[in-house]
């Protein structure tokens, strides 16, 4: 078994994608041209956002979704940067809310938490010193 992607149920997939874009550097690897699911270059695990639709016809009864959640969920994307201050701070420049502050936890790890427009949690993190 392998780890394969990771997709994000939003709003509207474009934006999510211009989002991560404009706040992290990601690159846009693919956006179906329907704008119903799109997909980011980050490396061996492929970060992906689907159309509400497609995931409330995937699953019967469809999805919670996080942008009308008041609470995020209780997923997250993890983005490691040896920067986090200044990484939380250009994902508020983008319209991300502020969760928690950049914060040096007992672990030795610089951790902070946001709110991507479309709701995702997003932990922007140092790397885990081994």
């Amino acid at each position: 078994m392998k780890f394969g992607y990771t997709i994000v149920y939003v709003p509207n997939v474009a934006r999510s994608l211009a989002f991560f874009e404009a706040a992290f550097g990601l690159r846009r690897r693919f956006l179906h041209e329907s704008g119903t699911y799109g997909e980011l270059d980050t490396g061996e695990t492929t970060l992906a956002f689907a159309a509400h639709a497609l995931g409330d016809g995937n699953v019967p009864g469809g999805l919670v979704r996080a942008d009308a959640s008041r609470q995020p969920l209780g997923v997250e994307i993890a983005l490691v940067t040896d920067d986090v201050a200044a990484a939380h701070l250009r994902a508020l420049q983008e319209g991300a809310t502020e969760l928690a502050a950049p914060l040096a936890k007992p672990w030795g790890q610089t951790v902070s938490y946001v709110r991507a427009p479309d709701g995702t949690l997003i932990e922007l993190c140092t790397p885990v010193a081994g």
